[in-house]
């Protein structure tokens, strides 16, 4: 993050070192999870790297590298924050915007009415309604970062307890390696498309790919800096894609079938449009670490929410309307049978060279949403444990950017089926993980607060039993109220002719009512 003021260093005898600038973000690479017994926050000892000796030198020369990032999952000290600004505070909104003004959020707006076969006024209502309630959880979740310093899935211990955190760190990184690979293969088919499709939807996912990576590894300052403009062209070519596209739009188009089966319909979709802004709750505190602790709440809440909710809305309604025109439209039609990305190219039909000029910078923009979900899921793996956090963060962005572009070459012609079921099944743990953080926060940390200095230590944390029973007690309703492709539960069968997908509210339902009874006996019995 560039952000200019800097923290004065001191000297091993407490007093302040002239003329020294430290690079933060040069921090513990390498942390051990020590277990203290001192309330006081101290950051925990270096430890020996399992990178062989022989290649510690070249490790250290890229550590220290101009604007990399050394710092994993360690938690910044207060000490260590940057200072801030008007600037600085906008970069958070900025920073939700570009990530999500991007052409996988459009390909989510397609869904209403092509699986869902929704009317465009039924999926509009849903999409802005059902996005907006997904950017409330992911603006919640950001709140944590500046408070605590801690990354989204370290402040996770808090809620979840050591051990079950590592759980919700598995899924996380699932779910942003799942987006990331999403995000490879739109690119890839509009990358393709642009070319006529001389160029194979394989060259497309290793520039998506490759460029996400070159941003990711250097870690936050180069990061921040990319997302703070990423959004401007972005926004100038789907401006002309709404003038090229929009007047083909099909606004009478109705939603089809029995009005249960419309219900179930509506009710599916508004599920998976909560499900994908939503996602970012998981990781939402991340990239906010290094604002002051005293930063006040209300800023990275209302940054987010509104960065996120603009972009992410925005999106949807250009994905329904591209999609409502499909029936009327035979060159549309014929685009979206090749592929997804091949629709949205057709968007820009009549623009000629610079039409593809337009369809490149919107492929290219998926970047923008890749970099944020590589970084997480990097450090992800270094929550898993204590040998993998050991490892360094920019090794795990490499093993990241590896497992979603193998991923992206296997699943490149299965999209929308990876988008139906996906999607919607990793939004069932995040809305269960957020309703045990709301209510532990709600209900027995409102007036106590927290002591961010106990992240690494087992013996100050929750135990978590109350926590990751609600989550399981959460999971299974999940699973007896979903409707997917491979599976359907007996609760979702219940709604509509067909079914409807049920999943996140009766997860959520269950895991509300069995977290406050058994948090009282955990804190009667355990004490913590």
């Amino acid at each position: 993050m560039e952000i200019t003021t800097s923290t004065a260093a001191t000297n091993n005898n407490g007093s302040p070192a002239n003329s020294v600038s430290p690079d933060l973000e040069k921090g513990p690479p390498i942390a051990v999870e020590p277990v203290t017994t001192s309330s006081s926050d101290v950051s925990p000892l270096p430890q020996r790297s399992i990178i062989p000796i022989a290649l510690k030198t070249w490790n250290d020369k890229i550590e220290n590298l101009a604007g990399f990032e050394a710092r994993g999952i360690t938690r910044v000290l207060p000490e260590e924050r940057h200072g801030t600004s008007l600037s600085t505070d906008f970069q958070m909104g900025f920073l939700w915007f570009s990530a999500n003004l991007t052409a996988n959020i459009l390909a989510v707006g397609f869904l209403g009415p092509l699986v869902f076969s929704l009317g465009f006024v039924d999926s509009a209502m849903c999409a802005v309604f059902g996005s907006f309630l997904g950017c409330v959880l992911a603006a919640y979740m950001s709140i944590w970062g500046a408070q605590s310093g801690n990354r989204t899935m370290v402040v996770a211990r808090f809620f979840m307890g050591y051990w079950p955190s590592k759980i919700c760190a598995l899924l996380n990184i699932v779910i942003m390696v799942g987006y990331s690979m999403i995000n490879c293969i739109i690119g890839g088919q509009i990358l393709s498309a642009v070319s006529g499709g001389s160029m194979s939807i394989v060259v497309g996912i290793i520039i998506i790919a490759g460029i996400s990576w070159a941003i990711a590894v250097f870690g936050m300052s180069m990061f921040h800096a990319y997302e703070r403009w990423a959004w401007a062209p972005q926004l100038l070519v789907l401006f002309v894609l709404v003038g090229s596209a929009g007047p083909k739009f099909d606004a009478s188009v109705v939603s089809v079938g029995s009005s249960s089966a419309i219900a179930a319909n509506r009710l599916s979709f508004f599920s998976l449009c909560l499900s994908v802004p939503g996602s970012w709750a998981s990781a939402s505190s991340d990239y906010f670490v290094y604002y002051p602790e005293n930063t006040p709440k209300w800023k990275p809440f209302l940054f987010t929410l509104s960065g996120l909710t603009l972009a992410v809305t925005f999106m949807n309604l250009l994905g329904i309307g591209l999609a409502s025109g499909i029936a009327s439209n035979e060159n549309w039609s014929a685009a979206f049978d090749i592929s997804s990305g091949a629709l949205i190219l057709a968007g820009y039909d009549g623009l000629r060279g610079f039409g593809k000029f337009c369809g490149s910078i919107v492929a290219l923009g998926l970047i923008a949403n890749n970099v944020p979900s590589t970084y997480s899921a990097a450090l992800g793996f270094q929550m898993l444990g204590r040998y993998p956090n050991m490892v360094p963060r920019y090794l795990w962005t490499c093993v990241v950017v590896g497992i979603y572009f193998i991923c992206g070459m296997v699943g490149r012609n299965s999209l929308f089926l990876i988008f139906q079921n996906f999607l919607a099944l990793m939004g069932y743990w995040v809305t269960v993980f957020v309703s045990i953080v709301l209510e532990e926060h709600v209900l027995f940390k409102w007036n106590i607060g927290f002591d961010w200095s106990a992240w690494a230590d087992k013996k100050r944390l929750p135990m978590g039993f109350a926590a990751l029973t609600a989550f399981l007690v959460g999971w299974a309703g999940c699973i007896i109220s979903m409707y997917q492709v491979y599976y359907v539960g007996p609760i979702a069968t219940l709604v509509g002719e067909y079914g409807a997908d049920l999943g996140i509210w009766v997860g959520c339902g269950f895991a509300l009512i069995t977290y406050p009874p058994l948090r009282l006996l955990e804190l009667k019995f355990v004490g913590r």
